[in-house]
């Protein structure tokens, strides 16, 4: 091959070089959208009205004591259920018990209309449900929850799943110091204290 053909060559490679390299540099057409998303959580914040449901002294066999109080719904979003949790610790005065002060004492959950205008203060009630306080310490919220799905989320006349949010929910219990008809010297002096944990539940998730 000539010299005068390599160097064609040559400077032909060369140039294709320098149009690969610089291919890059050459403007184009460009055009750029943003999108910037928001992910923002819901609150679930369940209050209880008053906290203090019971403040009751001087108890004797055979005393009950009836309050109303509400759960609210203070948070975003609906509340589907609320469960219930039930402890409590027993200060035995004399230290000579023999049995448990909370197999005697007996919660009677009793249904409402869900308005506080509908809370008459007689003996005129239906009870949902009645258990001990050792009864209701020993089962767990779930099962607790099928006991009283008559007592939760009475609303005007009909039965309703859930707190809505900024809604609230009016419910009526009353505690019996029960007379069993037997010694129950005791438990003279002593103090029971009663927690209920209240916990809500979110809705299923939807598709948004």
């Amino acid at each position: 091959m000539g010299i005068r053909k390599k160097l064609g060559l040559g400077v032909a490679s060369a140039v294709l070089g320098i149009s690969l390299v610089g291919g890059g540099t050459y403007a184009y057409f460009n055009d750029t959208e943003t999108s910037n998303n928001t992910f923002a959580a819901g609150t679930l914040d369940l209050t209880v009205d008053p906290q203090v449901v019971f403040d009751v002294d001087n108890l004797k066999p055979g005393d009950s004591i009836k309050r109303y109080f509400e759960l609210q719904n203070n948070g975003t979003l609906d509340i589907a259920s609320v469960l219930l949790d039930t402890s409590y610790t027993v200060n035995d005065y004399h230290g000579d018990n023999v049995d448990d002060m909370g197999k005697h004492f007996r919660v009677n959950f009793i249904k409402n209309e869900g308005h506080p205008e509908s809370w008459v203060d007689d003996d005129e009630y239906t009870v949902v449900s009645s258990k001990t306080l050792n009864q209701l310490s020993n089962m767990t919220p779930d099962e607790l929850a099928v006991e009283l799905e008559d007592y939760f989320w009475l609303i005007g006349d009909k039965k309703e799943d859930g707190i809505p949010a900024g809604g609230t929910d009016y419910l009526v219990v009353e505690i019996e110091f029960v007379d069993n008809g037997e010694d129950q010297n005791e438990f003279q002096g002593d103090t029971l204290e009663l927690q209920w944990d209240f916990t809500a539940e979110q809705e299923e998730g939807e598709r948004r």
